[in-house]
């Protein structure tokens, strides 16, 4: 049985972030993840997932200046100090809120640099976080993200990123797989489900989901979700599943697809 954690940041819009621990767990979900939790104390976040019976699955490492449009900075030359004292910020936050994975966001690149350039220095910045995630038994997770939603982002196929971590080597460096972003780029998710889920020297580490084309609840759309929920039952998945999500109205109302899995 899939075990799915409700993605704070998109879901639950209706509510204050720190009141959506408790909507989330009202609704029966048993885990969270969002995008960053740096504007709240890690214990604060810690309190709210210990009164809500909540764990912890993943967040991402900060990721420069998202305000003035900065989608993460692994990849970007000049930026590796910066970088390597995000990636601690994150480890310490990770250990106060137990979860044992961070997504670290490569960044963007505009057609004009050189993407070799780009590329050494991710790897660099990705062995760094991995070597350090390792001595905490945590897992460093690269996630491909579609360039419709996301234009310029260094990374945006699955392959790519299994090959980056299978270049490091690192069993502490793993792929996220979202499915969303995933059939916007290639498509024939069921096949790169069974070639990467536990793939050698890589594999996913975590799996989210949404509706394609919109974005919205996952029994909108063309994805069959219920025929992927059961592939990963048939692989013996054991992670998480991430709802990240836009509602397409009031979140508790568009849960109807997640019922016959609670």
């Amino acid at each position: 049985m899939p075990k799915f954690a409700a993605n704070l940041s998109m879901m639950y819009q209706e509510y204050s972030f720190l009141d959506r621990f408790d909507a989330a767990a009202k609704d029966g979900f048993k885990g969270v993840e969002f995008l960053f939790p740096y504007e709240h104390s890690a214990q604060t976040i810690r309190d709210r997932l210990d009164q809500n019976g909540l764990q912890q699955v993943l967040f991402n490492a900060p990721p420069g200046d998202w305000s003035a449009g900065e989608r993460g900075i692994a990849s970007l030359p000049g930026r590796e100090d910066e970088f390597k004292r995000a990636f601690d910020q994150a480890l310490e936050y990770a250990k106060i809120l137990g979860n044992r994975h961070i997504h670290v966001m490569a960044g963007l690149m505009r057609p004009d640099q050189d993407r070799e350039k780009y590329h050494a220095v991710y790897l660099r910045n990705l062995a760094y976080a991995a070597l350090i995630a390792s001595r905490e038994g945590l897992t460093v997770l690269i996630e491909p993200i579609n360039t419709r939603d996301m234009p310029g982002y260094f990374l945006n196929y699955q392959q790519q990123a299994q090959e980056i971590c299978e270049e490091l080597g690192n069993s502490h460096l793993q792929v996220q797989f979202d499915i969303y972003h995933c059939q916007i780029m290639e498509g024939d998710i069921v096949t790169k489900l069974k070639r990467d889920l536990f793939r050698q020297h890589a594999g996913v580490g975590h799996v989210q989901i949404a509706g394609v084309p919109d974005r919205h609840e996952p029994d909108m759309g063309e994805v069959n979700y219920p025929h992927l929920f059961a592939l990963l039952d048939q692989l013996d998945y054991q992670g998480w599943i991430g709802c990240e999500y836009r509602p397409k109205a009031a979140t508790s109302a568009g849960l109807t697809w997640l019922k016959p899995y609670l």
